[in-house]
């Protein structure tokens, strides 16, 4: 004998579904219109966002903005305290991202008239005005913090000028951070006389 009469259809209302589960009957009915969009948007967002980021690869990664993010917070203790004679600080500088993009923007609008925008210079052109700055050959010392002092002061017997007037610590240090992004920690340093 069933616990659960099944009651008799309302002949006006919706039809029900012949099962019964725990006592519950379903109306047979389909659902509404704003149900449907909603899951079918769902749907389609969904695809749509596993294409832009898995396939096409147009957002970045998790780990690409957690890691873009840990840049963004090393680079602001960084600058809250540049120590211009801590040479293991400018390189920390040239791995960070953040300073290394600042400086490239900084020689790119500043530098690249004399040492052209692949800081070869006269290794690269010799009809250029500034050297390379790319190799281990350098002529005011090669050391961050004799890079530091040579842009802080300029060299006015060959026209450069002192950058840290114009540009500020954060900025000079920004540049150097880039051009030491070009080099290896602790590679050969040598010192050329100035032609």
């Amino acid at each position: 004998m069933n616990s659960h009469p099944t009651p008799p259809p309302d002949q006006n209302g919706p039809a029900l579904r012949p099962h019964i589960y725990d006592g519950i009957q379903e109306f047979d009915q389909r659902l509404p219109n704003w149900w449907l969009n909603t899951l079918y948007g769902a749907i389609a967002f969904s695809i749509v966002f596993w294409f832009a980021h898995m396939i096409a690869k147009i957002l970045p990664t998790d780990g690409a903005r957690v890691d873009a993010a840990m840049a963004q917070i090393a680079a602001a203790k960084m600058a809250s305290s540049i120590d211009v004679t801590n040479d293991q600080l400018f390189w920390d500088m040239s791995a960070n991202p953040v300073f290394t993009e600042a400086g490239k923007a900084t020689v790119n609008s500043l530098c690249v008239a004399c040492h052209l925008a692949s800081l070869k210079g006269k290794g690269e052109n010799p009809g250029a005005v500034g050297p390379d700055l790319t190799d281990t050959a350098w002529i005011h010392g090669g050391t961050p913090k004799e890079i530091y002092a040579t842009l802080k002061s300029g060299v006015l017997a060959k026209g450069m000028p002192a950058w840290e007037p114009v540009l500020g610590q954060k900025k000079t240090a920004e540049v150097v951070a880039y051009l030491l992004s070009h080099h290896k920690q602790g590679e050969p340093i040598t010192v050329e006389i100035a032609k």
